[in-house]
């Protein structure tokens, strides 16, 4: 399954989230190439932290911050179980490239009154995309909630009626997350039991049900 992490507007989360869930799917057991098709290359910088800190290696990482992912990543994916994109903030030309060859688009958004309407663009590129391959899934996923806030319950009941629809699982905002970011890890390699750790899980499950069974787009 390739599964790219898009949204246009910068700072949602994709970069986390991609990486943890390429390493919840490789804890798994899963062949993983990630794609940072970010021009700022930070999941790279991050395997790059990884490596000096002598971290064994979970998963393949490789960019290609270009607008030949549609062409590119098919190949690569037939030498693994799954491919995560971590997509580009305001890069049209990348963006749309990554629909064109993902099977799985997940779209973060944060628990804010304006974020839940920030990935319109996001919105208009899918639809776009789906002309040519109408069966592209797509799911938001709520991330860096508090579950128990007013603002993050608003959020959710605003995307519920949402195309795409809101996925089951959120992502809380976590300082595991920050700290795994500048040192090269994971929150299960800090923590397994940790509540960002059952929540990657969660989340990944969640996207593997997806990408076995036959969900409406």
């Amino acid at each position: 399954m390739i599964i790219a992490l898009l949204n246009q507007k910068g700072g949602a989360g994709k970069t986390t989230l991609a990486l943890h869930i390429a390493g919840e799917l490789a804890i798994q057991g899963k062949r993983v190439t990630l794609i940072d098709a970010d021009p700022q290359g930070s999941a790279l910088d991050w395997s790059q932290q990884r490596a000096r800190e002598g971290l064994p290696r979970l998963f393949g990482t490789l960019g290609l911050a270009r607008d030949t992912l549609h062409r590119e990543v098919p190949e690569l994916a037939r030498t693994v179980d799954h491919v995560v994109i971590d997509g580009p903030p305001r890069v049209a030309g990348l963006m749309r490239s990554a629909l064109l060859t993902a099977d799985l688009v997940l779209i973060p958004v944060q628990p804010s009154p304006f974020d839940g309407w920030a990935s319109a663009e996001m919105l208009s590129l899918l639809a776009e995309a789906r002309i040519y391959r109408p069966e592209l899934v797509a799911r938001s996923l709520l991330n860096r909630c508090g579950a128990r806030t007013v603002i993050a319950r608003d959020t959710a009941e605003a995307l519920a009626d949402h195309n795409p629809p809101v996925l089951a699982s959120t992502i809380g905002q976590r300082v595991v997350f920050a700290d795994a970011a500048q040192t090269g890890r994971l929150a299960s390699d800090i923590d397994r039991q940790s509540h960002a750790a059952r929540e990657i899980a969660a989340l990944t499950s969640e996207v593997g049900r997806l990408g076995l069974g036959k969900v409406a787009v």
